[in-house]
Order: structure tokens, then sequence, then C-alpha cells
């Protein structure tokens, strides 16, 4: 009797069933409920662009790194670059003295300190990647609604959110996910991937505590 060959899931299913309950998890934090309610103050919003100006300088130097080594794997897309534009919703949001006005809290230095150790390695970068681009490609883009609509901000303020290069978002998504699954990685390295992810998101709920203590009492 024939035998059908087992089913091996692809790099990006095995990330998205591997992370489902921390990507829960940080859904209900504290702070993110907060923030899609409408009940955190502005100042809160501002400080999580601050955290995201930190994490997105290190996993995007790390990205540039990966480049400039010929070793990324074609994961990494100038159109999802987001530090520019985190910078300019500073700026609107506090003035153009903005470095001087914000800080960098311990989990998010946590955070940056990880991207820095382990952004070299393209499986572990990829981890990184997928949890914050494709969030913000998802999810993101239903946060951005709330924030507009419960602090009046469009456009400026809120451009982390836009991706003006990409038109369609969805065909998009699908082609990070094919060039994701297309990695040349052993079952361990696959492991690794989704393991690293699991790490990503602990890292970003830490960030989402921290913000909570502060703007949240």
């Amino acid at each position: 009797m024939a035998t059908t060959p087992e089913t091996v899931d692809t790099l990006s299913t095995a990330l998205r069933t591997g992370t489902r309950q921390d990507h829960e998890d940080a859904e209900r934090s504290a702070f993110v409920e907060h923030l899609m309610g409408g009940t955190l103050p502005l100042a809160g919003y501002v400080d999580l662009a601050a955290q995201q100006h930190a994490v997105y300088r290190a996993l995007e130097a790390a990205g540039d790194r990966l480049v400039a080594a010929g070793t990324h794997g074609d994961l990494v897309f100038p159109e999802l670059v987001r530090v520019p534009a985190i910078e300019a919703d500073l700026a609107h949001l506090l003035g153009d003295g903005w470095r001087t006005q914000v800080r960098v809290l311990p989990a998010t230095a946590d955070y940056v300190a990880r991207l820095e150790a382990v952004g070299d390695d393209l499986p572990r970068y990829a981890a990184h990647a997928y949890t914050r681009y494709l969030g913000d490609l998802s999810g993101g883009q239903i946060l951005k609604r709330m924030i507009e609509r419960h602090h009046g901000l469009s456009g400026a303020g809120v451009s982390f959110y836009d991706f003006p290069q990409i038109h369609r978002l969805k065909p998009f998504k699908d082609v990070y996910r094919d060039r994701l699954d297309a990695l040349p990685l052993t079952p361990t390295q696959r492991e690794e991937v989704v393991a690293e992810a699991r790490i990503a998101f602990r890292l970003n709920r830490a960030v989402f505590a921290d913000l909570a203590a502060v703007h949240l009492g």
C-alpha cells in the first residue's frame, strides 16, 4: 500500500502556530487594552513610539548588516523600514527637540540588547523581523485606527503604521511569508526561529508592562 509523505509545516505556519499563545497574551496586556480602548493618555502613546524607535533602530541596523554581508536571504525589504516614520511621528508629537525628551525603559533596553546580540544570525533575525513587521502590517493597522479615533491623529503622528510603498498589504504579506519559507534552514534552525520569536513576544510584553507601570499607575 502506498504511503502518504508526512506533511511538514512551512516555517511561516510553524511561527504562527508556535507563537499563537504569546500573541494572545500580548494583546491582552493592560497597556494594549487601554490603548485600544481609548483610556490611555496621549503621553502613553508617545512613550510607546519612543520605545519603538529604540527597538526598530536595533532591528534595522541588524538588517543592514545582513545585507552588507550578503546573508540576508532576501528577507530585508526597504519598504518596511520604520525608523524615519517613527522619528517623524515623534517630531510631530514632541517637537524638533524630541530626542532630549524621550528615554529608553529598562525592558526596552533588554529588547535592544537581545537584537544586538542575535541580529547577525539570519534565523534569529527572521524571528524578530517576522514578529515586528508582520504585526505592523496586520494588527498594527487596527491599532492605528483606534489611535486616530481616540486621539484625533491622522497622518502625522501615526505614520509609523503607514507603508506608502506597499500598495496592497495582503499580497505583500504573502510574499514575505514565501521568503521566510524559502530560507534554507535545517530542522534545528527552524525550531530556533520559533523559539526566538517567542522570546521576541516576551520582550515585547515586558515593554508593555514597563509602559503600563508608568502610564497606568
